[in-house]
Formats: C-alpha cells, structure tokens, sequence
C-alpha cells in the first residue's frame, strides 16, 4: 500500500526532500503516527471585517480570529480507514494562541476525482480538491481548488465568494533540521482571511492499525466526495 500523497503524485513523490517524503509516505498499513510540535512564528487574520467569517469557522474547528507571535502548535497525523473503507490522514492541528483553537481536517485520494480531497472540520461538511506540487526547495505545495458542501440531505458547490483558496507549503530546512511551514488562506473579493508560518519537529510512534485516539477521530464522517 502506497501513500495517499504517493498515489495522487506518482513519480513526483520522489522529486520531495527525503524528509518529506518520510512525512507524507506512511499509510495506515505502517503501523505509525507523527505528532509535530513547534512554534508558530505568526498567526495572523484579515481586516477586521472577515472576524465574522472567522467566528463561524470555530464552531467546526476550521478557523479561528485569534492572532499571535511566537504560538505553541501541534499537529497530529494518523493515517487510517474510515467507515467507507478510505485510506485516510487526520490533519489536527492545535494552536495556543490567548485560547486553544483547533483547526481540524481529514484527507483521502478521491478515485473519482483523481485527487486529494479534504475534508474541513469536525463533521467533515466541507470537502474540498486539493492539487499537489514539489516547489524549488523540495518542499510539498497544496492549493486549494473547487468545494463541496455536505449536511443530511443538503448538497451543493460552495460559492468561493464565501469561503476562502488556501495556499499551503511545507518544507525541510537543512541547515535547522526542522519542518517549515507557511499557510495563506484568501478570498477573491475580501482579501487575505487567515493564516500561519514556523517551524516544528516531527516525532513519530507506533500505532496499531485499526486503532484512532478518541480525539482524533472526526464526530461524523462524509461519504460524498
């Protein structure tokens, strides 16, 4: 069994740092899991009229308004099956900043659509195409594309007036021996909405597949991609 980044990449995969390429291969087969632990340099939010937006973000664990310098992160990667028999990478991502927030996301490789797809927040209500790069420093580069609103019956493409285009890379630095990272989430019409960089180590420990954290796993799972 191959990665999810792997399948979506192909022979891409390998053009990744080593260390990246570690981080993104595991599968639920390998029997292990990565926590990241480091410092946020900056955690920042759009003018302040995009506070609202933000707000609403928090009920679900998708964004957030608060703001920082030099904020405590972690991230916690399993990789497991889900109830719909999808190889799946949890993204859990806490920030300290005056309040613990939670920035919660779930990623599978979408046969239909050939492509990651990602799942936003706690009930998965929200998901959206992911493409995958190798930017010049070896590192991984996610941006976000067309997105789907998933609620019971309610089924519809999310108008990108209302929501935001994420542009995400994460890279190794060498000469710090640490993951980077810098996220950027924009609106076409209001502007940048939010957004972080730093640095962090990555640890990894064993886990027996099958098994999920009890706060790990998503309080709903969504079966349409």
């Amino acid at each position: 069994m191959t990665s999810i980044y792997e399948a979506t990449m192909g022979s891409d995969f390998k053009k990744l740092h080593p260390k990246i390429q570690e981080r993104f291969g595991f599968c639920t087969a390998d029997g292990k899991f990565a926590t990241g632990r480091g410092i946020m340099s900056e955690v920042w939010h759009g003018a302040p009229y995009t506070l609202p937006f933000l707000y609403v973000g928090t009920w679900r664990r998708i964004m957030f308004p608060e703001r920082g310098k030099n904020v405590p992160f972690t991230i916690e990667n399993y990789a497991f099956i889900d109830d719909f028999g999808r190889e799946t990478v949890s993204w859990i991502r806490t920030f300290r900043t005056s309040q613990t927030r939670r920035f919660d996301a779930y990623m599978i490789y979408s046969q239909e659509r050939k492509k990651i797809v990602d799942y936003l927040g706690t009930h998965e209500h929200l998901a959206v195409d992911i493409d995958l790069s190798v930017d010049e420093r070896g590192g991984l580069s996610l941006v976000s594309g067309a997105q789907r609103f998933y609620e019971g019956s309610i089924d519809f493409t999310f108008p990108m007036m209302f929501s935001g285009v994420a542009n995400v890379c994460e890279w190794y630095d060498d000469n710090l021996q640490k993951y980077c990272i810098d996220v950027n989430v924009t609106n076409n019409t209001w502007g940048p909405l939010f957004g972080y960089k730093g640095t962090f180590d990555v640890e990894w420990a064993p886990n027996e597949p099958g098994t999920l954290p009890d706060h790990i796993k998503p309080t709903r799972q969504e079966r349409r991609e």
